[in-house]
């Protein structure tokens, strides 16, 4: 049975190949993915398992980077990194911040 996240050939259309820039916020969910795996705090399969279990709503909702960011949280929670009570605190300190630029 084809999982909602498997798309594999499927008629989706055109890939878009045009460059664009990344936000600010995607590179540096990037970069936190790149420093957390040095540090072994989570794995490729990890990533992927948090992203395919995402259900099929938040799946299709999510842009590619806030699937990632969604996928590393739950990690480091599941890993008890942080809890789910201090990730709450830390995102709202952050939606206070004034908007930055890239």
């Amino acid at each position: 049975m084809r999982g909602y996240h498997d798309i594999g050939g499927l008629p989706l259309g055109p890939i878009d190949r045009t460059q664009h820039d990344y936000a600010l916020w995607e590179k540096r969910v990037d970069a936190m993915l790149v420093l957390l795996s040095s540090k072994k705090l989570i794995t490729t399969d990890e990533l992927r398992l948090g992203i395919e279990t995402l259900g099929a709503d938040a799946y299709e909702r999510l842009s590619y980077y806030e699937r990632w960011i969604a996928s590393i949280a739950r990690a480091l929670v599941d890993r008890g990194v942080i809890t789910t009570d201090e990730l709450g605190r830390r995102m709202a300190d952050v939606s206070r911040r004034p908007q930055e630029s890239a």
